[in-house]
């Protein structure tokens, strides 16, 4: 680091750091449970994101147990991890949204192809981390004052990248939702699939991880000596406790619980076809009757 840089400018705080460690780390351990009981690998990445943070404030918490002589690896740690997680929870969100069409066959309704549109916004993702990464592994093994401020610029370039990717997501979503409301099979069709309401989880989960960005391109563009760096409180109510809620939300309404559902439904119809079936003499039931 640069003479005379100061990884904080406060001490951090070992009271704040450690509830936030033991939340993540339970959110994280019940979406691993659901993930296993439902193998919906596709929210590994969430699972990965939810890792990173409860690991994130560990550090942190080490950090604030060496104040004020604090070491550069728990820094590190702590600011890559934190940085990066949101990274892997957009990677899933991105995921559910393709899911949920193709559940309803509404792919017309879409402005993107579903066979597109999960590998475009993941390959923005993907991009946007990378980015970040450089960034952040700059910052960190910064000698001077000119690698600080590229680290701090990479950093920015993979935010205004994430959110880039992000706003144009929840347009894509607004404007399925909107279509498919307004389409006749929409009408008519199952409403046992609460699919409304998991995109209004995805609203939510993109508006907080939006913030969170947004939050974090301003600490940047400000640089170490800025105002949003002098205050440990704002890492805590625009970050820490949005990604939060994040986890937590996908705890209550975990995308799993719908596939579920479908299957269920799929069953039922299928069972429902087959009484059918059985009473006109075609079916199991007929065919017993004909032999």
């Amino acid at each position: 680091m640069t003479e005379g840089f100061k990884l904080y400018h406060y001490n951090p705080s070992s009271g704040a750091a450690i509830p936030f460690a033991a939340i993540f780390g339970l959110s994280t351990v019940v979406h691993l449970w659901q993930l296993g009981r439902n193998k919906s690998w596709y929210f590994i990445p969430f699972l990965i994101g939810g890792l990173f943070e409860a690991c994130g404030y560990v550090a942190r918490f080490v950090s604030a147990e060496e104040s004020p002589n604090w070491t550069t690896k728990p820094y590190i740690a702590q600011s890559l991890m934190l940085l990066l997680a949101p990274a892997f929870f957009a990677a899933s969100i991105y995921m559910i949204l393709g899911r949920i069409i193709r559940l309803l066959n509404g792919a017309s309704c879409s402005l993107v192809r579903p066979t597109w549109l999960t590998k475009i916004f993941v390959a923005g993702d993907v991009l946007s981390f990378f980015i970040q990464s450089g960034g952040g592994g700059i910052l960190a093994t910064a000698k001077d004052k000119s690698k600080v401020n590229l680290g701090n610029n990479m950093i920015v370039v993979g935010l205004f990248v994430q959110i880039l990717f992000f706003g144009f997501f929840i347009v894509v979503s607004l404007v399925f939702h909107r279509r498919m409301l307004a389409t006749p099979s929409y009408a008519v069709g199952d409403t046992r699939v609460p699919w409304t309401r998991y995109m209004k989880v995805l609203y939510i989960a993109s508006t907080l991880v939006m913030i969170r960005s947004i939050y974090r391109v301003a600490e940047y563009v400000q640089g170490s000596d800025g105002y949003l760096q002098s205050k440990e409180s704002f890492i805590y109510v625009f970050d820490a406790t949005l990604m939060l809620i994040c986890c937590l939300l996908f705890n209550i309404f975990h995308p799993s619980k719908i596939l579920t559902r479908t299957h269920k439904i799929e069953e039922e119809a299928d069972l429902e076809m087959l009484n059918q079936d059985g009473y006109t003499g075609y079916g199991r039931t007929g065919y017993n009757n004909l032999s």
